[in-house]
């Protein structure tokens, strides 16, 4: 289940999405107004550039935002698995330990029963 934080955190993405492709659509006008064989018109140039330094700025504010957002985020701190596993393992050393030592004590009790 989505929890509202990650929902925000999908919205803004989407928006993120939303203003790259305003970006790319700003950069194809440009190009297209100065293949202009009349010139570029100077009003227009500079508009659509405020414009697109403006969305490459938010675009750039949200994204730092959102990583940090995700290098802080930890859903396994609570989680005893490492835990469980280290003591899981140390129980089969344990018995791998006793069933060496039981096979020691066959081998010498074998020994003592031979002489």
């Amino acid at each position: 289940m989505d929890s509202p934080k990650q929902n925000a955190s999908l919205q803004r993405l989407q928006t993120v999405e939303k203003r790259i492709v305003r970006v790319l659509e700003l950069a194809g006008g440009l190009m297209e107004e100065f293949a202009n064989p009349s010139g570029p018109r100077k009003e227009l140039v500079n508009n659509q550039c405020s414009e697109f330094m403006q969305l490459i700025k938010d675009i750039q504010v949200t994204l730092r935002e959102e990583i940090k957002s995700a290098c802080e985020y930890r859903p396994f701190e609570q989680c005893d698995y490492i835990a469980r596993i280290s003591n899981e393992i140390c129980c089969k050393k344990v018995e791998y330990v006793c069933e060496k030592m039981n096979e020691m004590k066959e081998t010498i009790d074998e020994y003592h029963g031979a002489t």
